[in-house]
């Protein structure tokens, strides 16, 4: 399963809009950057208690790909 793919269907899961969100993908030679976007309504589903959504989030993706000795960071945009 692809980066983007991964965490589509983990952010669908936790989001009350998953039909609003929104995952841009970039490599470089760092690594991987993943930016998420969700409806302003799931903001406080994502940023719940000091980010710790966001935080699990990224732990899950860096194991996840640890394996393939590959980095991967997680940048979460806030919308108004």
């Amino acid at each position: 399963m692809q980066e983007v793919e991964f965490l589509q269907f983990l952010v669908e899961n936790i989001v009350v809009k998953p039909e609003d969100i929104n995952i841009e993908k970039r490599d470089d030679e760092l690594g991987t950057l993943l930016t998420l976007a969700v409806n302003p309504e799931d903001m406080g589903i994502i940023i719940w208690k000091k980010w710790s959504t966001v935080n699990a989030l990224r732990s899950i993706l860096r194991l996840q790909w640890m394996k393939m000795w590959k980095k991967i960071t997680l940048k979460v945009l806030e919308q108004e």
